[in-house]
Parts: C-alpha cells; structure tokens; sequence
C-alpha cells in the first residue's frame, strides 16, 4: 500500500540510517586495506562482498540522506582514514574469522534495525541488508569449514528424555557444588570467548600501530582486559572439563606502521564494546546459576567503563561525530530571551 503524503523519519529511522553510514563506511576502510595484504583466493572473495555490499549501502544511504534533506555524516574516507602501504598488520586467517564475525554482528543489527523501522523504503533496505549479511555469514563458514579453521563449541552427549527442574538447587552457584553448565550457558561463554579472542587480536594489532601515544595505552588496556576476560570463561569451562575455544595469540603481525587512523581504531574498538555489553546482556538474561548470574554484570561494568574513557578519547580529540538528537527546548526557549 503506497502513501500518497510524505512520511517523515522517525527518531529510530534516523539513527538507524547514521548508525549504518559510520559502520560502512568504517568497514570499506577496512576491508580495502584486508584486501590489499590478503593473498588467499577465496579469502579474497568473501573480502570482495563485503566491499561490493558496503559501497552499495553508502551509496543508498547517501541518496537516502539527500533525499530527507539530513546533513550527510562524515563517517570515514580513504584521504583522511586509510593507508593502503601499510604492510600487513593481520594474518589472512585473522580476516576470515573477523569477516565471519562481522557476518554475526550484522544479522543481529539488522535484524534489530528492521524491527525499529516503520517507513515501508526503510523496511525493504533493511531487509536487503539482513538477506546481504546472512549470505555473507554462509560464505565466510563455508571458506572457514573448507580451510579447518572453524572453532565448534563444545560437545556434550545427547539427552535420553525430556527433563523438568526439580530443586532450587539448580540456581545454586556461590556456595557448595555447582551442577554442571547446560547447553544455553555453555554457548554463551563460549561465543563469549571467541568474541574476545578476536577482539584481543584486533586491539593487539592497533596497540602496535597507533599514533598517539593515548591511543597506544587504552588499546594495550582493551588487550589486558580481554585476556582477563577469556581466562575467566575459560575456566568455567574447565570446571566441566570442556574444552575452551582456541586462541589465535599470533593473528596480529609485528607491523607498526599503521594502516588506520586513530580515529577510526578508536571507533572501531568503542564499535565493538557496545556490542560485547549487548552479548553479555543477553548472556546474563539466558544464565541460571547464580555465579554466572553475578559474573556477567561484573564483566559488562567493566567494559563500561573501558568505553566511556574510550569516548572521552575520542571526545578530547574532536572524533566523536554526533547522532541527530532531541533539541534542547530549555535553550531554545532562552535563547529567545
């Protein structure tokens, strides 16, 4: 059914569209430099999409923003964020898995950023970014099983029966013996783990080539925190002995000429937090043992506050570029005094 009226964005629609511009354009930088240091064939391939996709979104998005009348952000740009003569700062293996990642992270957004919008063109985008990411998840799993690189959470046996709770004892986790993870908790912390190994690698990569020296410690500090964090998981696995998901201490090279600017590493890795919070979010709310009930919120205010002093970085060195907000109707109304 066509409108014959204009309808105007709303709130969400708006920040959903400068929310997808600064990513993209973010991930063209990125992947441009990936593909400039990547050798493998079909690494290339799944890199090559998402660039073709990306440049395809800046490109709507852009249209999009003319359209509406809304200042175009200024996100990132090859000038100003981007070095393509920087050697190699990450392994070809490192790329494949952050790809896959990204795959994940979009699937969620997206999905997410559809259920926010109500205009029918801002439906139908974001559902053509949804189908993009989920065909580019597919890909990138598939080059990963293909290659052995592909980390499986762990196995456990089968169950023989439905089973129901019988005791309060099921919560217990402080105190005496914990009963053993069930699979929704084992999945959490394992995905948990991967996402800070990865996160570890890319954050040891940019601690090596930052310019400042700011930049350098608070991407030094993000690594520490990460090993903490992956140690911590790691042995709540252990406790059943189930194995933890494997470490790629190596996936960042001994490069330190940067190929990004501070600006956009510390974008990326604020990018990145926010939705480390959202995961472990979701974790805590799936989690039934009291110990892994008061393990997620303790982690999550850690990282908290790791990204509110990555913002104040940011804000102290005018990197920060600002989402449409509300007007400030107490200044307007002095202003007109």
């Amino acid at each position: 059914m066509e409108t014959e009226h204009h309808i105007d964005l709303t709130s969400a629609e708006m920040a959903n569209l400068w929310t997808a511009y600064q990513k993209d354009t973010m991930i063209i930088c990125v992947v441009k430099y990936a593909l400039a240091t990547v050798q493998d064939t079909e690494i290339r391939s799944v890199l090559e999409f998402v660039l073709q996709i990306s440049q395809s979104h800046v490109q709507q998005l852009t249209a999009m923003f003319d359209e509406e009348q809304l200042p175009i952000p200024d996100g990132f740009n090859e000038k100003e964020d981007l070095n393509l003569q920087a050697p190699p700062l990450f392994t070809n293996t490192f790329y494949l898995t952050y790809i896959h990642n990204l795959g994940k992270i979009g699937i969620e957004t997206y999905g997410m950023t559809l259920a926010n919008s109500a205009r029918l063109d801002q439906c139908q985008f974001f559902t053509n970014c949804l189908t993009e990411y989920i065909q580019l998840f597919n890909q990138a799993t598939q080059v990963l099983l293909s290659k052995g690189n592909y980390t499986r959470p762990p196995y456990i046996p089968k169950t023989k029966r439905v089973q129901y709770v019988q005791k309060q004892s099921y919560l217990t986790g402080w105190f005496g013996k914990r009963r053993p993870l069930n699979s929704i908790e084992i999945s959490n912390i394992y995905f948990s783990m991967i996402r800070n190994i990865l996160g570890k690698a890319l954050v040891t990569g940019f601690g090596q080539v930052a310019r400042s020296q700011e930049v350098c410690n608070y991407m030094i500090r993000g690594r520490d925190i990460s090993a903490k964090h992956i140690e911590i998981f790691g042995s709540v696995l252990s406790e059943d002995h189930l194995p933890p998901a494997s470490k790629w201490d190596a996936e960042a090279t001994d490069s330190t000429v940067a190929p990004f600017s501070d600006k956009l590493m510390m974008f990326h890795v604020t990018s990145l937090i926010g939705i480390g919070i959202a995961h472990y979010g979701a974790s805590f709310g799936t989690s039934s043992r009291r110990d892994l009930g008061a393990l997620y919120p303790r982690l999550m205010a850690e990282i908290a506050n790791y990204a509110e002093d990555g913002i104040n970085i940011m804000i102290d060195n005018g990197w920060l570029e600002q989402p449409p907000q509300a007007p400030d109707r107490d200044q307007l109304a002095n202003g007109k005094k």
